[in-house]
């Protein structure tokens, strides 16, 4: 996709006098800064009234950075809409959750469905692809910014009604999906449907009366954002038929679904921004979601601050070397870019906090610049690896339509939450140095040894027919509570839980008790090995699956927790409750046992690599609180980021190597 790592960020140069410019452009060369997003927030100053465009200043910009031979990563600036816009336009206007209608300000301050909306911003698109697209500096379009933000507007409940005729036909298909006799629902006609929200069902933003109509309004909007990008990026291929063209996703957002939209990016792009207290293995699982999303290809880390956030609760400072070890475990796992939210720090506004490569002082005279250059320097040696791929044995599957569904549901715990049961198994893989793949659905299992998919709460169709195949041909799958319970809308498989998974698990879910956050049982497996569960307790009865552990408390003290079932040539593994981690770590070391870790060696070290036309790079990363020893695997070979041999010794904290042996 690139001809070299692209190292650089989001700079604003018209935020600045043009005598800023060349100072920020001498800095950026000695940090080895080859590249610059530009023109993300820029449609008040380009398009000033419907009919003007102004490209003068933008021309200089692209110019200069074509002059010192940067990869430019072209932005379209739609994500912010100029205020004349508003004026004459105010349908353009999004309407939020609680039926308030915005007035100009913000960002994503725009209606999906707004016509007027489409026109410009498609229009401003083909007019800067026309402008700009010949220009071999311009390495990659960048559309919109961070998409996101639903709308209840009238028009979004028109077409929302068109979107929902085109999938059911009739509405007595809707009134069967989406269980209308419930409440006395039942709708006449297609113009009787409402938008979700405040006004309508939504008992709360995260919660409402009916799911069905809920999850719908969710794919409705995830596919209303994305034909806003696909009109973009049409109006670009008008003039430009090859430059990559993305838009900056957000990891783990709720809002959109990333499979759909991966399938319409040339490279997937995300912003990785980590609060102070996020564990490692949760940063690791999300770039492989990003890796997942289109295929296990590479992808870009669009945006990551060099020293701190400004918007979370606390926005600690990344310590020395940690923005390198940052870095590096991006790459580790599937990136081809480094880019920084921002390259200077902005003036004012609420953002002027946000780390930059160029802090307020306005010289590279500090820690965050030097550890900038350092970084910058190393990276120029890495182009070798731009393309490898990330071999893995185990798959976790990932899909917003569980996602969505599963924290609509009312009951059986508000603290039931997807990404964090995504998170619970995957930091076993993590501290293991097993590496995963993020699967959507629709994957092909068949590539895995091992299937990874807690709280598969939605099974759509032809869901459990992939993974019986995959188990029967010999395949592990690891699933559990609130699994196999609903249909693609959330109506419940009827005949017993885990509903469609029922029969390849070998258990019977009759009751499902939920513990509050005080509360706990206690398990013991078969081996004596005891210890707490929490959250949720299925209470199972088996159906040809082997116990593998017990409940020792409350009224079903003896009944399965823990279950085992041979299914054709496979093993499924069915996690009954919510296990303390020592114990899930004890039942997941059975299911992966034949599954490979990237190092034989046991390490608490991060070991990831990379693969490329039968090399091997290993990324060797300390990101916990204690010095560790260097693998003996890697002694006495050459660190590629410095270029000295590795002797035995002890790692530090944020200690980073990458090193090709031939192991």
């Amino acid at each position: 996709m690139f001809n070299r790592i692209l190292y650089g960020g989001d700079y604003n140069p018209n935020q600045w006098e043009k005598e800023v410019w060349s100072e920020d452009l001498r800095i950026f060369k000695k940090a080895q800064i080859n590249s610059a997003t530009i023109n993300v927030f820029s449609w008040a100053k380009i398009q000033p009234s419907e009919n003007d465009y102004y490209f003068d200043e933008l021309d200089e910009v692209i110019a200069m950075l074509s002059k010192d031979n940067y990869d430019i990563v072209l932005a379209t600036s739609t994500a912010a809409m100029p205020g004349w816009m508003y004026k004459k336009y105010p349908e353009v206007a999004h309407v939020d959750y609680d039926g308030r209608t915005h007035k100009f300000g913000g960002r994503h301050n725009n209606c999906p469905s707004s016509e007027i909306f489409r026109k410009y911003s498609a229009r401003l698109a083909g007019k800067l692809a026309e402008r700009y697209g010949s220009n071999p500096h311009v390495t990659c379009w960048h559309v919109n910014n961070e998409y996101g933000n639903y709308c209840y507007c009238e028009k979004c409940e028109a077409a929302f009604r068109v979107w929902v005729k085109d999938k059911y036909q009739t509405i007595d298909a809707v009134n069967k999906a989406w269980n209308m006799e419930f409440w006395g629902h039942t709708l006449y006609d297609f113009d009787e449907i409402v938008v979700p929200n405040a006004l309508s069902e939504g008992i709360g933003y995260d919660k409402t009366a009916f799911a069905g109509i809920s999850i719908d309004y969710c794919r409705f909007m995830s596919d209303s954002r994305l034909e806003t990008f696909k009109l973009e990026k049409a109006a670009i291929r008008q003039h430009d038929k090859d430059t990559a063209i993305t838009t900056n996703l957000m990891g783990t957002y709720k809002g959109l679904d990333y499979f759909k939209w991966a399938k319409e990016l040339d490279i997937v792009s995300w912003d990785n921004y980590p609060a102070y207290d996020t564990p490692w293995s949760q940063v690791a699982m999300t770039h492989d979601l990003m890796r997942g999303v289109k295929d296990q290809q590479p992808f870009m880390l669009m945006e990551q601050t060099p020293s701190q956030q400004n918007w979370q609760a606390y926005n600690s400072l990344k310590k020395p070397g940690q923005m390198r070890a940052q870095s590096y475990q991006t790459i580790a796992h599937g990136a081809d870019t480094i880019q920084f939210f921002q390259l200077r720090r902005s003036i004012g506004a609420c953002e002027k906090f946000h780390g930059a490569v160029i802090e307020h002082v306005g010289t590279e005279n500090t820690r965050v610049f030097r550890e900038t250059a350092e970084l910058g320097e190393e990276l120029t040696r890495l182009s070798e690896i731009l393309g490898a791929k990330t071999p893995s044995e185990v798959g976790m599957i990932f899909d917003w339509d569980n996602y969505w569904a599963l924290e609509y549901t009312s009951g059986p715990s508000v603290d039931l939450k997807y990404v964090d049961q995504m998170h619970k198994y995957y930091r076993y893989f993590y501290d293991q140095n097993i590496s995963v793949d993020m699967l959507g659905v629709t994957a092909d299992f068949s590539k895995y040894k091992v299937i990874v998919a807690p709280v598969l709460y939605m099974i759509k169709e032809g869901m459990a027919e992939a993974l019986e195949t995959f188990v029967a041909e010999g395949g592990t799958l690891i699933t559990g509570f609130m699994s196999g319970i609903v249909d693609q809308s959330d109506n419940v498989h009827l005949g017993g839980y885990p509903g469609p998974l029922r029969k390849m698990c070998g258990v019977w879910a009759e009751e499902i008790d939920a513990l509050a956050p005080e509360q706990s049982n206690s398990v013991v497996f078969t081996d004596g090995t005891s210890g707490k569960a929490h959250l949720l307790c299925d209470i199972l009865h088996l159906e040809g699956a082997e116990s593998l552990a017990e409940y020792t408390s409350n009224f079903y003290a003896g009944s399965p927790a823990m279950t085992k079932n041979t299914f054709g040539k496979g093993t499924v593994y069915y996690v009954g409750t919510e296990l303390e981690p020592v114990l899930l770590d004890k039942v997941l070391t059975e299911a992966a046992a034949g599954v490979s870790p990237v190092l034989a060696e046991p390490t608490k070290l991060e070991i990831a690599v990379r693969e490329k036309e039968g090399q091997r790079y290993y990324f060797i990363m300390n990101f916990t609180d204690d010095a560790l020893p260097l693998p003996k695997a890697f002694v006495g070979a050459t660190d590629l980021l410095k270029g000295t041999v590795l002797k035995a010794h002890d790692l530090a904290k944020y200690t980073t190597y990458l090193v090709k042996p031939a192991l």
